[in-house]
């Protein structure tokens, strides 16, 4: 990538940061600040998908159910 003059008041490129699919729905997850203490705990990029977790406890209740 060669390079080029940035424009004023640049602070950086979004597309460098790292990211990772979430675990509910696989939406890209970009880095941000607040997360870079338990980056590598980061799993779901919403309340909606935390609560929504796929094997969550409602899964876990259905499963074991008796027969």
């Amino acid at each position: 990538m060669p390079d080029t003059p940035r424009p004023p008041g640049f602070k950086g490129n979004k597309s460098f940061l790292p990211q990772k699919p979430c675990a509910t729905c696989g939406r890209p997850m970009t880095w941000r600040k607040r997360w870079a203490k338990n980056w590598d705990e980061v799993r779901y990029c919403s309340d909606a998908c935390r609560k929504a977790k796929p094997g969550g406890t409602a899964a876990r209740a259905r499963s074991q159910r008796p027969a």
